[in-house]
């Protein structure tokens, strides 16, 4: 695993919402916004920038915690743009805070966490039991 960041160093990414966005369960549509589990999404790969960076030829990231307040309503059309700061680094563990705008207007906010860990380990983690 790289160290190549501090404390404090940022990535952003952007995504446009579209209705593939929106709030939908089993019954339905719930509201032509973007959900939250959309922008879960959207955040995680934020956090990620610093992973792709961070990870070795033989290891991968995986989402161990992410936590969204999500404060205001994001419409078809909209650029959210995500700022993503590094909040710590120990061992294997890429810790981020972000921040969610469109425009001037906060979005949602919170904090994201990520392990890389070898390939090998995970397939092992991951593989069914049986």
């Amino acid at each position: 695993m790289k160290h190549p960041f501090q404390p404090g160093d940022t990535k952003v990414y952007q995504k446009q919402v579209t209705a593939a966005d929106f709030a939908r369960f089993e019954d339905g549509l719930v509201h032509g916004v973007c959900s939250t589990f959309s922008l879960a999404q959207a955040v995680e790969w934020a956090g990620r920038l610093f992973v792709l960076e961070m990870k070795e030829e033989d290891e991968e990231g995986i989402g161990t915690f992410l936590v969204i307040n999500h404060k205001s309503p994001a419409f078809e059309g909209d650029i959210i743009k995500v700022r993503a700061a590094l909040k710590s680094q120990e061992r294997n563990e890429v810790i981020c805070s972000f921040e969610a705008h469109v425009e001037d207007r906060l979005v949602a906010y919170g904090e994201t966490g990520q392990k890389i860990l070898k390939k090998e380990k995970l397939t092992s983690v991951l593989a069914p039991k049986k």
